[in-house]
Formats: structure tokens, sequence, C-alpha cells
């Protein structure tokens, strides 16, 4: 195990801190090819269209399962667990806590009441019941490690904090107003670049 320790965002960077991080957010994204910006550009609608399959046509219903169960998850498992959570009517193959999450959204419970609607799991919910919302934004360990510009591996992100959530958020909306995209849009497809460099 790697002695070295990775430094949290420091959640009042200055506006230096905040350009680099910008400019690693568009560089990432200017460096995918076409085929990668494509898949990126459809990659919330595309995951809406499950959402919809899996749950019979309630899409609340299917992202937030979706999103209930996405935790430190590779996204082929996640739609593996959602598709048979709805198969089988229960949910299975993760944690206590996002398995009872998934359980109360499947038997009716809205998942704005059930998911921590400000941080990742809540906005991943967001983004696939509404790929143009333009305030949702999924901010995980891969959209961390792009705007540092640093893949921290299994290093601590500091995410679970609200001050340092919002202002990674801020940092891709200010990345994406320069790129004319949507945030999500941003985030998916240097996600998906960044996925694919490793």
């Amino acid at each position: 195990m790697s002695n070295t320790t990775f430094p949290l965002i420091d959640i009042k960077s200055d506006d230096e801190t905040r350009q680099i991080y910008v400019k690693n957010i568009i560089a990432v994204y200017e460096s995918t090819t076409a085929d990668q910006l494509a898949r990126g550009r459809a990659w919330y609608q595309t995951a809406h269209d499950l959402a919809l399959m899996i749950s019979g046509g309630n899409i609340q219903a299917g992202a937030g399962v979706i999103a209930a169960l996405s935790a430190n998850k590779r996204w082929a498992d996640n739609v593996k667990l959602a598709t048979r959570a709805f198969v089988a009517g229960k949910a299975t193959g993760h944690v206590g806590d996002a398995l009872r999450k998934a359980t109360r959204i499947m038997a009716g419970e809205s998942p704005e009441n059930v998911l921590p609607m400000d941080s990742k799991t809540g906005h991943f919910y967001r983004c696939i019941v509404n790929p143009t919302d333009s305030d949702a934004i999924c901010l995980d360990r891969h959209a961390h490690d792009i705007a540092v510009g640093t893949r921290y591996g299994d290093h601590e992100r500091g995410l679970s904090s609200k001050g340092r959530y919002a202002l990674l958020a801020s940092i891709y909306r200010e990345a994406a107003t320069r790129l004319g995209e949507l945030p999500q849009v941003v985030q998916a497809v240097t996600w998906v670049a960044w996925i694919e460099s490793r």
C-alpha cells in the first residue's frame, strides 16, 4: 500500500486554484474522441430510457433505484443490480443502506424523500429523471479526479462534505458555461474519456 497522501480540495479555494480545476475539466473534455463525445452527450438520456424500461414506465422509481444502488459500483454492475431488483421485486447485492433505500423506492416512496438530494446520489437521480436539468450535476470520484488532474485511487476525496461538493459543482458549472454545454453533459463526457484512458 502506498504511503502517498492526497490533499482534499480546499473548500475556500482561491480563484487561481479554481481556474486550474476548470482548465483541467476543459482539457479532458477537449481530449475526447468524436465517439466519446457522442456517448457522453447521450449518457443521461440513455440512463433515462433504461430507468423507464426496467421500472415499467415509472421514471422516478427507475431512476431512484439506479441512484440508490450506484454507490461504489461500476455502471455495468449498477445496471445489473437495478434491473434485477425490479425483476425480483427485491434489491440485493449491495450494502444494507443502499438496499433499504431501493426497497423503499420500489414500495412507492418518493426518491426525493429517500435519497440524499444534496449529494452525488440525489444529483444522479435528478440527472436520470431529467437529462436537461441544468442545476443537477452528479459528481463522483472520477469527476473529482478530473478536476484536480490526479487519479486518487482508493484515497479519500471528501465529497461527503456539502461545501466541497458545492464547490466542485460550481467549478463544473463554470467549465460547462465556457464549453456551451449543460453541466451534467460536461461531467458525462469527461467521465467517459477519463475511465477509458486508464
